[in-house]
């Protein structure tokens, strides 16, 4: 396991943070250094027709060995971090056969990563961890991707006696800000389908995620002396509290989970005269999706107006902007894929935790692009934030799934599966 480490931590001790205000992909000039060195690295471990566009979009081949027909299957992961949390100067922590304890990331200022309250620690006594030392994120979302990825294409080079088709890899920029497939060539890529490996704990395997929607609120207001401003002033910043508090109460991300969509406030500013709120809407169900953002655009109505005769215009601007829908609706029709990494998991004694990612990845806006594209996990915790961590063991297991599946992928009569997928599809309209 120590080449799994050793890799993981070149990767992330180099800064990849995006940048959601930055026009340019990738957002930012950092994400090259990595994914230059990245490119190297392919070549060194023997992949053939490694590119690099001039957006730092990162692929590779790894050519069939076998002389019958094999459909060619990808690998995808990001290679930036999230602006949400620093990922500069990143000094990874190496917890051997961690005991089932507290572990002290920081000492200077206290800060503790407890079993007391990231229960999930629990599940690896025993093993080694990689935590952060508690001033920044760790990059394990997805730079284990990119390891897990990497180390089972090198594996595979080594090994020839495993037989698999052609197997096609990517890297992307800007996942993060939502801007990671914008730019994927998908016919350049040559896939017929892939999995991106993003997700989280051991055996996670995912089809379902958020449609999701972004929402940006101008509202308006007049600005008057407080002494004399009755019958006159109108305040912005009151109008836009109204606003938030006409949401529906309870449906907010910590009080919702597994199915559970949410309206989320993401930023709030503002004067008398003017206040800016953004917010996103997740939600699994397209009706359901649908009608949250109807509901926004009525409470914007109904506030327009109240307001039409004191102000004389509309008083609140509403933008919405969808930005990805539940792949679902595209991996379902080619079910086969989640079967062979069903049972490319269960082969390896691996229970598989099918689940709704309550989130997006690359892969939902490549599975509408054409390239259908489930998750499955790469094996960190609680991402984005200085509590970040990642179990060398559960990389291990991500490397041996992606060698797993590659070698299904060469033994399988994908014409039973595809069968097996339409039965199901039937069975369940039924």
């Amino acid at each position: 396991m120590q080449n799994i480490i050793d890799r993981f931590i070149s990767y992330v001790t180099i800064d990849t943070e995006s940048d959601p205000n930055s026009q340019t992909t990738p957002s930012t000039e950092k994400q090259w250094v990595l994914a230059k060195k990245l490119v190297e690295e392919l070549k060194a471990i023997g992949m053939e027709d490694v590119t690099i566009d001039d957006h730092s979009y990162v692929m590779a081949t790894l050519p069939s060995n076998v002389e019958h027909d094999v459909p060619t299957i990808g690998f995808v992961s990001h290679f930036d971090t999230t602006p949400d949390f620093t990922g500069a100067n990143v000094k990874p922590q190496i917890i051997e056969n961690y005991d089932g304890g507290d572990i002290l990331l920081n000492a200077e200022q206290n800060i503790v990563l407890s079993p007391n309250y990231f229960k999930d620690l629990l599940q690896y006594k025993g093993q080694t961890l990689i935590t952060t030392n508690g001033l920044t994120l760790l990059g394990a979302d997805d730079k284990a991707g990119i390891t897990e990825i990497v180390t089972a294409m090198e594996y595979l080079i080594k090994n020839p006696k495993i037989k698999h088709g052609k197997i096609r890899i990517c890297f992307t920029p800007d996942e993060e800000i939502g801007r990671g497939a914008d730019l994927f060539d998908v016919e350049k890529f040559g896939a017929k389908w892939a999995y991106t490996m993003d997700g989280s704990q051991i055996g996670e395997l995912e089809y379902e995620n958020f449609n999701a929607a972004g929402v940006k609120i101008t509202f308006k207001g007049k600005s008057v002396h407080p002494g004399y401003a009755k019958g006159k002033m109108i305040n912005s910043m009151l109008i836009a509290n109204d606003f938030i508090n006409q949401l529906p109460k309870g449906e907010t991300p910590q009080e919702t989970k597994g199915y559970e969509g949410f309206f989320h406030v993401t930023q709030l500013s503002g004067s008398i005269e003017e206040t800016k709120l953004e917010l996103i809407i997740r939600d699994h169900d397209m009706k359901k999706f649908l009608k949250r953002k109807e509901l926004v655009h009525k409470i914007t109505k109904k506030i327009n107006k109240d307001f039409a005769k004191q102000f004389g215009e509309d008083i609140v601007i509403t933008e919405i902007k969808d930005q990805y829908y539940n792949m679902k609706e595209k991996v379902e029709p080619v079910f086969f894929i989640i079967d062979l990494a069903e049972k490319a998991m269960k082969s390896l004694n691996i229970k598989p935790l099918i689940k709704p990612i309550r989130g997006g990845t690359d892969g939902c806006r490549l599975s509408y692009m054409g390239l259908p594209c489930p998750n499955i996990f790469a094996g960190g915790h609680n991402f984005h934030g200085k509590y970040e961590y990642v179990p060398v063991e559960s990389m291990q297991k991500a490397v041996e799934v992606i060698v797993k599946i590659a070698e299904l992928t060469a033994t399988t009569d994908f014409s039973e599966l595809e069968k097996k997928s339409k039965g199901k599809k039937k069975k369940e309209k039924k």
